[in-house]
């Protein structure tokens, strides 16, 4: 097992001298990591990343035909996994195979699910509760071009930010602060800037690697996925434009920032996550060495960190058969119960009572906060738990400006979207249940709520 004999590995090539050759292994790979993932800059109207840009020009190139990709890839996920789970071929009895098709029955009947409903959106046949253009047809046409383009970078590309010692780098620095404050480890830091830069999915993404390469903890993992994994800025203004609040973007993403620091500080001291263990995914165990046990400058001791995995990072083709996997994983594992828990969310959402029923008890609350149309903007406090967009749409047919600001900050700081976020938690092997996407999803709205209305009430008025 790696944990004691890679930290005092670790720990002994930090002290020792600095290599030229050392360095430029962790520098160039590391700025190219930030440069692709943490540095934002302006193309036209909109805030994005040089891997959201390489994601938006793939779409752009392959356009109308990606909803039948997708279609395409969710029936060969249903078909390779019908074939394993049956016929037992010799390829598929151990190794990445395996593991990719050989799924539980859950996970089965979700690939099924996920391939039906992208087939009847795609051919537009069946219930029109399913291939509705708002409920199958988000998922099928707006969202599943989205994770194909994007996931495909991010798998490639993300190992430059995370397997070349800059997690390890920023973790030490940031490591005092960090813990005080949230609890977690300085490495967080990342997870939390690449999703405020670029996707919150990225953001999780992040954190499930982290976690099974042995660097989170069960409950650090579980917290930073639920808390630090927000919406991108790029989404942001996406959302302050629709619901016609863009003039007033400065005082939105400052009350989500707020919003979303507080909630991050308070979750995960609250059940569930404060019950979670504090114990390693099993098969690689603890890697983390954040701490400066010698008497070494600060800047000097995480320099020696960083240099000191970058010298073990893995190969060119090392990396490149898990950059692989991890596209194959994503797309025959993660699509098919994206698209399948997002449409029954949609439709549940669109073609029933039932959020308008769950929210009752938000209506005197609204009320109370002096919010107004509180009984229109009720739905909309929690219909953001089915889809991160919902929210927006519900709202923008309010009048008040001040109640639409709200519904919009909210939206943003509940972070559990079940037809994104969530479907990612419960196919990543982070231990998070339903119920306690649920709960945090719960919790954060709580917490968040009061502090969006008293901002809101003193920056819009």
């Amino acid at each position: 097992m790696p944990s004691s004999l890679d930290s005092a590995s670790t720990l002994a090539a930090e002290a020792a001298p600095i290599s030229r050759h050392g360095l430029l292994k962790f520098l160039i790979p590391s700025l190219l990591g930030v440069g692709l993932f943490l540095v934002p800059f302006s193309t036209g109207d909109t805030i994005n990343i040089g891997m959201g840009l390489m994601a938006e020009s793939l779409k752009a190139l392959l356009g109308d035909a990606l909803p039948g990709i997708a279609t395409v890839v969710l029936c060969l996920s249903v078909l390779l996994t019908g074939y394993v789970k049956l016929a037992r071929p010799d390829w598929a009895r151990e190794g990445v195979f395996r593991e990719l098709f050989d799924v539980a029955p859950l996970w089965v009947v979700m690939r099924a699910l996920g391939a039906g409903f992208a087939l009847m959106t795609f051919f537009q046949v069946g219930p029109t509760f399913i291939t509705a253009a708002y409920t199958g047809g988000v998922m099928l046409n707006d969202l599943a071009p989205v994770l194909l383009t994007f996931f495909f970078f991010a798998a490639i590309l993300l190992p430059f930010l995370v397997d070349f010692g800059f997690m390890e780098f920023i973790g030490s620095l940031v490591r005092t602060p960090f813990r005080l404050v949230f609890g977690l480890p300085g490495r967080s830091a990342i997870d939390a800037t690449a999703s405020w830069m670029g996707s919150g999915t990225v953001g999780v993404l992040i954190t499930t690697q982290q976690y099974e390469q042995g660097f989170y903890n069960r409950r650090e993992a579980s917290a930073i996925a639920t808390n630090f994994s927000i919406v991108s800025i790029a989404f942001a203004l996406l959302v302050t434009s629709f619901i016609g609040i863009n003039h007033l973007f400065v005082p939105f993403y400052l009350t989500v920032v707020v919003a979303g620091l507080v909630a991050a500080v308070i979750v995960p001291r609250l059940p569930p996550l404060s019950r979670k263990p504090d114990t390693y995914h099993e098969p690689v165990g603890c890697r983390i060495q954040e701490e400066n046990t010698g008497n070494q400058n600060l800047l000097r001791y995480s320099l020696g960190m960083a240099v000191a995995r970058a010298e073990k990072a893995p190969g060119p083709h090392r990396l490149l058969r898990h950059a692989l996997f991890n596209v194959a994983d994503i797309f025959f594992g993660l699509l098919p119960l994206v698209i399948a828990i997002g449409t029954v969310a949609l439709v549940l959402a669109e073609f029933t009572p039932l959020f308008t029923w769950l929210s009752y008890p938000m209506v005197p609350v609204l009320e109370w906060m002096r919010i107004p149309e509180a009984e229109a903007a009720a739905p909309a406090t929690l219909v953001g738990f089915a889809d991160m967009f919902l929210p927006a749409v519900l709202a923008s047919d309010i009048e008040s400006e001040l109640t639409r600001f709200v519904i919009a900050c909210l939206s943003l700081t509940q972070l559990i979207y079940m037809s994104e976020i969530g479907a990612l938690l419960l196919k990543s092997k982070i231990p998070l249940k339903l119920w306690e996407l649920v709960v945090i999803f719960l919790l954060r709205t709580v917490i968040t709520l009061p502090i969006i209305v008293v901002m809101a009430h003193w920056l819009v008025g």
